[in-house]
């Protein structure tokens, strides 16, 4: 399995904002598409940061998944819009999970 720990980095003010979109919006548009999402996890110690998991069966997966979500008109047309003012900055570790993995996504 291949999982993104993405961690973004909201503008001051802005991370309860974006939460909800994101809740409400991203997660369940991202799902349609068969992408896992867990979290957010929220940074305790900076209000502007927060973290997220997306797992996907294979590269070759993760890439069709995310050209088909990326490329939808939801996200073309309304939510990159509404999302992308409210970031500053994102980072994306790009891991797969070892034989031992001990957690399952559902």
């Amino acid at each position: 399995m291949i999982v993104e720990v993405r961690s973004y980095r909201i503008k001051p003010g802005k991370r309860d904002e974006f939460i909800n979109l994101f809740e409400t919006r991203a997660v369940p548009a991202q799902r349609t598409y068969g992408i896992n999402v867990i979290g957010p996890f929220l940074d305790v110690e900076n209000p502007n940061k927060f973290v997220f998991l997306r797992s996907f069966p294979s590269l070759e997966e993760r890439e069709r998944m995310k050209e088909a979500f990326y490329g939808s008109e939801l996200w073309k047309n309304e939510l990159e819009e509404l999302a992308m003012p409210l970031l500053d900055s994102y980072d994306v570790i790009l891991c797969e999970t070892s034989p031992g993995c001990v957690f399952e996504i559902h």
